[in-house]
């Protein structure tokens, strides 16, 4: 028998939630085969298995938070699918389809432990396989073990935490809290890994930078007449469209280049400052808000730009990016107006000093030719949160008055063609 572990995932990544079973116990798989779905912090990764063989039997369910090194499943090597089925998940019994009813995301794995020693020895509770056989193990009764799943649900991790606490002689288990669900009017949804991360680290962010936001307000006419110029030749020439993202890109980076600060981070009592752009570009999916990272922006020109903006919001809205498309940022860039949004406050990137809010193009009447007429003009609010700790308020008014001029002059300043 061969088992399959969670392998390291990144540095920062020590743990992640059991997203999807690709192969159920019974099934064939081959060496470089993806077996499970893994849901991290940041993305959703494959593991593969290195043996050619039967899934023999799968060690956590959909659901379960599994760690870097825990072995997830076993793998019958040389065995093929039709003899390792009838090991790997034999006819359940009339009570084991009871215990198969109250875990329906897993059955082949649920049968696998009788359901008399989950429903009489620990008291009816409702347990993942792996919960179950680490609390054998252990010796710990399941009905002692809270845990914080809203269908009350026991995990690995729960019976792990259980047994390096300290449990007072006379402590009775805290019964867990759930919305009623006999009540039509309620929905319970579990929080995916992702949300999670994203709750974690932006209250991370309020908790410990000195969030300041400073506004202003860009004309956009000249842009928007580049855009509508070059559009058509700019799509023939590098098959991409010219938007929005490039200029403000751009801008961005020339504004970094002349206010330093706002490319850097603090790391215990030091300041890293960084010498290199990568800006990150915040994309939303339906599973959450990613930040993928165009790289070396400095060293790009309008094109290239577009069309790594394009890539990467493709493969976000794909599932498909990978760790390394989201790492190594520098500073942010989010864009609420394509969901309609006339101004906000945007939340530090951490542990990036700034962060740029675009937001909705709205044609207003504004005064121009040194205030002696008024045209009604494509306008745009911009917000910089930033990191007090780190930049003062006159570095952040000028970072973003600097990056207004750039986009209200952007031929002499920005284009590259």
């Amino acid at each position: 028998m061969a088992e399959v572990k969670v392998p390291e995932l990144a540095e920062s990544i020590t743990e992640g939630t059991v997203a999807n079973w690709l192969k159920q116990p019974g099934d064939a798989v081959s060496k470089g085969e993806a077996i499970v779905e893994l849901e991290t912090d940041k993305v959703n990764v494959d593991i593969i298995s290195d043996y050619d063989g039967v899934l023999k039997e799968t060690l956590a369910e959909e659901g379960d938070t599994v760690n870097v090194g825990d072995t997830i499943a076993i793998v019958e090597e040389g065995a093929t699918a039709s003899s390792g089925s009838g090991e790997s998940a034999p006819a359940a019994s009339e009570p084991a389809k009871e215990e198969v009813a109250a875990a329906p995301a897993q059955p082949a794995a649920s049968v696998t432990q009788p359901a008399t020693e989950s429903k009489t020895a620990n008291n009816g509770v409702i347990a993942t396989p792996a919960a179950r056989k680490l609390a054998r193990e252990k010796g710990i009764d399941l009905s002692q073990v809270s845990t914080v799943d809203p269908l009350g649900r026991v995990n690995k991790k729960d019976v792990m935490t259980f047994t390096t606490q300290k449990p007072a002689a006379t402590t009775t288990p805290t019964p867990v809290t759930a919305a009623p669900v006999e009540d039509d009017r309620v929905e319970v949804i579990k929080m995916s890994r992702r949300r999670q991360a994203i709750a974690k680290n932006l209250k991370n962010v309020q908790n410990t930078a000195a969030m300041l936001t400073t506004f202003n307000e860009v004309d956009l006419t000249e842009v928007m007449n580049i855009r509508k110029k070059r559009k058509e030749s700019f799509l023939e020439k590098h098959d991409v469209k010219l938007g929005f993202m490039s200029f403000f890109t751009k801008a961005v980076v020339a504004a970094l280049k002349e206010i330093p600060h706002l490319n850097s981070e603090i790391r215990g009592d030091e300041l890293i400052v960084k010498k290199y752009y990568n800006i990150g570009i915040a994309v939303s999916t339906d599973s959450g808000l990613v930040v993928p990272v165009v790289r070396d922006a400095d060293r790009k020109n309008f094109a290239e730009i577009e069309r790594d903006i394009a890539d990467m919001a493709k493969k976000a809205r794909e599932n498909k990016l990978s760790l390394a498309d989201m790492q190594d940022s520098t500073f942010t860039i989010t864009n609420g107006g394509t969901f309609g949004s006339l101004m906000s406050t945007p939340i530090l990137n951490g542990p990036q000093a700034g962060i740029l809010g675009m937001h909705s193009i709205k044609y207003r009447p504004v005064a121009v030719e040194n205030n002696t007429k008024i045209e009604i003009r494509p306008m745009m609010y911009i917000a910089l949160s930033y990191d007090h700790r780190i930049v003062d308020g006159k570095e952040a008014v000028t970072f973003l008055v600097r990056v207004k001029e750039l986009l209200e002059d952007p031929e002499q300043f920005l284009l590259e063609v």
